[in-house]
């Protein structure tokens, strides 16, 4: 039995304690399966320095809110890897103002692609609906307790390597069907439920989208249909809706999302000459709406009669 578990809300603080330090150590078998010479302690502060075109011990601490000794301790450790500079102010001789040094820049672009199979993967894990911070905690632990952190995000940052020009984008054939149906409710089965707007597009892709001019695409890995997405004509005014994307299960990280977005976009805006793309979508999907941001679209009112009752965000791309 777990003792901390059975003390519920007044246990929180020890809670968050060993979950961080499992996280923190997960954390470092990633950065040493890559041959990193990294802390994950160090973070917070590397990364505001390497933000920075200079920064004084003060503003890190305004920035972080951490003690002085705590600062101090990560510099020096930091400074011994041979990760930082330090230069002397213009004007207040006393202060050193801190940049990172080639070594630091060095490793912090080996660092990027680490941070991003992080963050997903972090996403990921703490995705949860609930007013009880007890309850995203047990989740949270039991999550982890199935699936190992490290091995994780090693997997993400392995399947984040493959190469873009192996990924091949076909348009709709009728006995690729099964696939858009397919996809599609398994992605909304793990992260909402099926609605019945839902069905009627799914079960009858030429009624709603392609007999009215609408495209569908698939994304092809190694001859297998992995990913898909559809460009569906809304109403008669030449308004499209992006909709309809789903990744495989097992496939997902790859960028495969990315690369159907990009080219849902691109034919969109070069071959069907159209002025802008709506979609909808759900705040609880960080990701998803981190990536249709970086591809520009932004948000938009929600009407009340959205067709879809998940929706909590409207957004929207002008070419």
């Amino acid at each position: 039995m777990d003792a901390l578990r059975g003390f519920g809300e007044l246990g929180i603080g020890s809670r968050l304690k060993r979950l961080s330090e499992l996280l923190l150590k997960e954390t470092q078998i990633v950065y040493d399966y890559f041959n990193i010479d990294f802390d994950p302690y160090l973070f917070p502060i590397y990364k505001i320095i390497s933000t920075k075109n200079g920064v004084t011990n003060s503003e890190i601490q305004n920035s972080l809110k951490y003690t002085q000794p705590a600062i101090t301790q990560a510099i020096n450790k930091l400074d011994s890897k041979g990760y930082l500079i330090f230069k002397t102010h213009e004007i207040d001789k006393r202060k050193k103002i801190i940049f990172l040094s080639e070594k630091g820049k060095k490793t912090l672009e080996g660092l990027k692609p680490l941070w991003e199979s992080l963050d997903y993967v972090i996403k990921d894990l703490t995705t949860e609906n609930s007013s009880s911070l007890i309850d995203i905690v047990n989740t949270i632990e039991n999550k982890l307790s199935q699936k190992c952190f490290s091995e994780t995000i090693i997997n993400h940052i392995k399947m984040n390597t493959v190469e873009t020009n192996s990924i091949k984008i076909d348009l709709f054939k009728k006995e690729n069907s099964k696939y858009f149906y397919d996809l599609n409710i398994e992605w909304l089965k793990t992260f909402f439920v099926v609605e019945h707007y839902d069905e009627e597009v799914l079960s009858k892709p030429n009624k709603y989208i392609i007999d009215k001019g609408g495209k569908i695409f698939f994304a092809k890995l190694n001859d297998e249909i992995v990913g898909t997405v559809a460009l569906m004509p809304l109403n008669n005014d030449g308004l499209f809706e992006l909709t309809k994307m789903a990744v495989s299960i097992e496939h997902r990280g790859k960028k495969i999302g990315q690369n159907l977005l990009k080219y849902c976009i691109d034919y969109a805006k070069n071959e069907l000459g159209l002025p802008k793309l709506i979609l909808y979508s759900n705040r609880m999907l960080e990701n998803a709406i981190y990536i249709y941001r970086k591809f520009g679209f932004v948000e938009l009112p929600l009407e009340s009669d959205s067709p879809y009752n998940r929706s909590d965000i409207k957004m929207e791309l002008v070419f």
